[in-house]
């Protein structure tokens, strides 16, 4: 299905180097979309960028930087808008995931994913709302939650915490934006294959398919194809919402020990 309203608008997606957020960048430029591509390694940016703009006809930017950091958040704003000239969709991808016993988690990784997939998310959203409210045009932010935000699993309680408040972040920001046409959902990712996850375990996809109904792992263009609909005019009445994509996974919640 082609999505309306998508051509020609503008798009911050931040981790978008690889992975998910890199999925998310291809399949908005592939629907006419311009995007800044977000990444803490300016490398892996402008690789990706480079790449997708020799494939698609949307006009796609790199721009490196931490994006839980305040002052990288309005750099990367100022930048979208110079090159630009107006923000429509926001997806705030980049996040840590941090692994560890509640009883030992130091309060640096606690800070790191707060930092990260909080602070982060919420500044970017702010920045981009005031923006899309001088316009006048409205706009669309979809978050990216977790699973592990819905269901609850062991040596993951910061990482948990900041994506179950994504979910009431979008709650809240559907009810306090929605007067402005700004529209705020959640896709809340099962396990999913990346290059990450794949450099983690060497059988991810194998190990954890066996969990879904479904029998596989999520791949990045599952995530992205939702981001799309929920950005999209067909999606203009849907707010404040969280779409699982996993599968089915949160059906059981259940570990690889598990079997």
């Amino acid at each position: 299905m082609q999505y309306s309203g998508i051509k020609n608008k503008v798009a911050i997606i931040t981790g978008a180097g690889e992975g998910i957020g890199f999925a998310i960048v291809e399949l908005l430029l592939k629907a006419g979309a311009n995007v800044v591509l977000n990444d803490l390694d300016k490398e892996k940016a402008e690789s990706a960028s480079t790449k997708l703009n020799s494939i698609y006809d949307g006009n796609c930017i790199a721009f490196s930087g931490d994006s839980g950091n305040l002052s990288v958040i309005n750099n990367m704003v100022d930048f979208t808008l110079e090159n630009f000239g107006r923000i429509d969709f926001i997806v705030p991808n980049a996040a840590i995931t941090i692994f560890g016993s509640f009883l030992e988690t130091s309060s640096e990784d606690f800070q790191k994913s707060l930092q990260l997939n909080l602070h982060g998310a919420y500044f970017l959203v702010q920045r981009a709302a005031q923006e899309m409210i001088k316009q006048g045009t409205g706009g669309k932010v979809v978050l990216i939650s977790s699973q592990v935000g819905i269901r609850a699993y062991k040596n993951l309680t910061p990482y948990a915490m900041t994506k179950a408040a994504l979910r009431m972040m979008a709650i809240n920001l559907a009810y306090e934006l929605g007067e402005h046409l700004i529209n705020l959902n959640v896709v809340a990712p099962g396990a999913t294959l990346t290059e990450r996850t794949s450099n983690e375990q060497p059988d991810y996809s194998g190990m954890w398919g066996k969990l879904n109904p479904n029998g596989r792992v999520g791949k990045p263009e599952d995530i992205a194809k939702t981001c799309l609909f929920l950005l999209s005019e067909e999606a203009d009445h849907i707010n404040g919402q969280t779409i699982p994509v996993d599968g089915g996974w949160t059906t059981a919640g259940k570990y690889p020990e598990d079997l």
